[in-house]
């Protein structure tokens, strides 16, 4: 008997494990993909239909972020608070690309499923239309065919309209002469967000950060903060104490073991206080999300700047500047210097790449990959902070040893 309802009891603690890592594998489904449709990823839409309630309340409750879903897909409508440089898309090179992005759903709002159409037609009604806006547009300049291609590249790989012909790289060539015909999905409507209201009735850009209109009460301001809070903590890989107001980091700091609770429950991070702020951790090398360190050879370099930083303090060297909460300050200079220490250190283990580049290429993609992260920024042109939370990682090179 004892035995029997042990193994019941037993049996029901793994099927609740498996419940919750799949509620877990679609909130990061939900955050990390644009969509998710049924036709690429069967299987995670169904998950995600399954609990589409749970889901849809917790969102929203949490982060006020609408569950959106249809016969084709599932998509959460993402609202970061801050529009941060990396949120971009990568493929896209000028800012002319995400003009020619947005007018291509334009010119996709009026077709239907499974419409088809050529690239000459979309082209040829996107630059009568942006003329008649006044806005400047000519197929016979080079830049602005391969910005066109970018955009419809992209459009292409979200799943928003497909290629039934033809290659857009013959019309980048040849305006005249090249042509592609695409289909349309039912997708378009969908990739840009919702907004509450009318957008003529918002009077600034920060206006549109709110996912949801919020009532001018002190309920509506205190729902506000709390969004506010987590949508951060969602869509940034780290925030500080000193990147939030005051009044959204008196929320994190009274509301702290509810947010790691949270954060736990429906994501599986493990969320720690350290001097510099809440941060909240990957358990897992590998998932849904891009984590950091990445597998690229920049994260090795930025890993090791933080040990050498680390070591040089330790050992009273090095003229850094620290900060109360633990934020190295560095001129270009300095960082630049230290790299080339690094180098010096390490070279036989770099790419040919990294072993030929000048101080001031390396020193550019570290705080290119800083940045990204949000483990550092510029303060002023001079100084460039690196934040403590680096400092949580340390890297070595492991050199095996073989005995014949």
């Amino acid at each position: 008997m004892g035995n029997a309802w042990r193994k019941r009891r037993s049996a029901k603690m793994t099927n609740a494990a498996v419940l919750e890592e799949r509620l877990r594998e679609c909130v990061h489904a939900l955050l990390n993909r644009p969509w998710i449709a049924k036709e690429q990823d069967p299987e995670m839409y169904y998950q995600v239909k399954e609990r589409f309630e749970q889901l849809k309340d917790w969102f929203m409750e949490q982060a006020g972020l609408s569950l959106i879903s249809t016969r084709t897909l599932v998509k959460l409508d993402k609202v970061p608070v801050i529009a941060h440089p990396w949120m971009g898309f990568a493929e896209f090179r000028d800012p002319m690309d995400y003009v020619f992005f947005t007018y291509g759903l334009w010119f996709l709002e009026g077709r239907t499923e499974m419409d088809q159409f050529t690239l000459q037609e979309m082209v040829e009604q996107i630059k009568e239309h942006m003329m008649s806006q006044e806005m400047t547009v000519n197929w016979t300049v080079y830049s602005h065919r391969q910005s066109m291609v970018r955009a419809l590249k992209k459009l292409n790989s979200l799943g928003v309209l497909h290629v039934v012909d033809g290659d857009e790289d013959s019309w980048v060539r040849d305006a005249e002469a090249g042509n592609v015909l695409y289909e349309c999905s039912p997708h378009a409507r969908y990739v840009l967000r919702r907004f509450p209201q009318d957008l003529s009735s918002y009077q600034c850009m920060e206006e549109l950060s709110d996912p949801i209109h919020y009532p001018d009460t002190p309920d509506g301001a205190s729902l506000r903060r709390r969004h506010r809070v987590y949508r951060r903590f969602l869509m940034e890989p780290v925030v500080l104490d000193r990147q939030w107001s005051e009044e959204d980091k008196y929320y994190v700091t009274t509301q702290r073991s509810s947010l790691i609770e949270q954060m736990n429950n429906m994501l599986g991070f493990e969320g720690h206080r350290y001097r510099e702020g809440l941060l909240f951790f990957h358990p897992d090398l590998t998932g849904e999300a891009q984590l950091f360190p990445t597998p690229q050879a920049i994260s090795d370099l930025v890993l090791l700047v933080a040990g050498e930083i680390r070591q040089q303090l330790h050992a009273g060297e090095g003229a850094f500047s620290v900060e109360a909460d633990g934020t190295i300050c560095v001129t270009r200079n300095e960082l630049e210097s230290l790299l080339l220490q690094i180098r010096e250190k390490h070279k036989d283990y770099w790419s040919k790449e990294l072993r030929e580049a000048s101080s001031q290429v390396l020193a550019d993609k570290v705080i290119s990959h800083l940045c990204d992260w949000s483990l550092g920024e510029w303060e002023d042109e001079q100084l460039f902070l690196i934040y403590p939370v680096l400092g949580r990682w340390e890297a070595s090179y492991q050199i095996s040893q073989f005995v014949e």
